[in-house]
């Protein structure tokens, strides 16, 4: 299934929703626990996700008027405003997320069709289409809700979100210098995924057909490569959760029988 802006819209919204669902079920004491983010307590990830809906807003302002507003000031400003902003009182983290996410809301309201085309800045000078923003959001949403470590999974993403996040960090972690040359098979779909060596980020079905993007690069069909991987096998949750950094992949089996090397880091 291709990402389209419909589906990507729906993803985040009912992404949103769930996470909005497990913190309004957390205690107060329970934000300065720690996350799954090393050296983030689930406040420092709920501020996060405020104020990526703020560079979100941002990045749909840029778009819809033509006026440039980067995401952030800076990559220091950003870092500073969620360290400040998991401070408050939990109280004041949940309106924060609530109401920044209802701001998001009305800004996508707000876009005219054709804004969704005009291309507006990402980090290191790179541009996208503004339709890429949803799935952005998507993809904070449903992943930060597993950071928050209170009984959330991968497994709760609508299912062909989880193929659109595993075709998306397949291409991205597979394109870094430091990743293994891998093949990662979803024993539970029919779907296959190459990462590092030349055949680096490609996806396909058993018909030899590419996983891509209506919204951004598509992945291409990479023909089959002489590089020596290791097959890693595992349901798509399992793969995803792994891929992403968010389990040590106890449940997945190298084909070879040797232990699962660690792939570079996603985002």
């Amino acid at each position: 299934m291709s990402r389209t802006l419909t589906t990507t819209l729906a993803w985040a919204g009912d992404g949103a929703a769930h996470l909005r669902g497990l913190m309004m079920r957390m205690a107060d004491a329970a934000f300065a626990a720690p996350s799954l983010l090393p050296g983030w307590s689930r406040a420092h990830v709920l501020t996060h996700v405020a104020r990526n809906a703020d560079a979100m807003i941002n990045l749909l302002d840029w778009a819809r008027t033509g006026v440039p507003s980067p995401a952030y000031a800076s990559r220091e400003q950003r870092d500073h405003d969620i360290e400040v902003g998991a401070r408050r009182d939990p109280s004041a983290i949940r309106d924060d997320v609530v109401h920044s996410s209802d701001r998001l809301a009305v800004a996508v309201r707000a876009m005219p069709q054709e804004a969704w085309q005009a291309r507006v800045g990402g980090q290191g000078g790179r541009s996208f289409p503004a339709s890429d923003i949803p799935w952005m959001r998507a993809r904070e949403m449903w992943v930060h809700s597993v950071d928050l470590d209170v009984g959330a999974s991968l497994a709760d993403a609508p299912a062909p979100m989880l193929v659109a996040v595993l075709d998306d960090a397949a291409t991205t972690i597979g394109a870094s210098p430091q990743c293994p040359p891998l093949a990662l098979v979803a024993t539970d779909l029919d779907r296959r995924w190459t990462l590092g060596g030349a055949g680096a980020g490609s996806a396909r079905n058993s018909t030899g057909e590419s996983g891509g993007s209506e919204l951004s690069a598509a992945v291409e069909h990479i023909p089959a490569d002489d590089v020596r991987r290791v097959e890693v096998r595992g349901t798509a949750v399992e793969l995803a959760t792994w891929l992403l950094g968010r389990s040590a992949g106890r449940e997945l089996r190298a084909g070879d029988g040797s232990r699962l090397p660690a792939p570079p880091r996603w985002m």
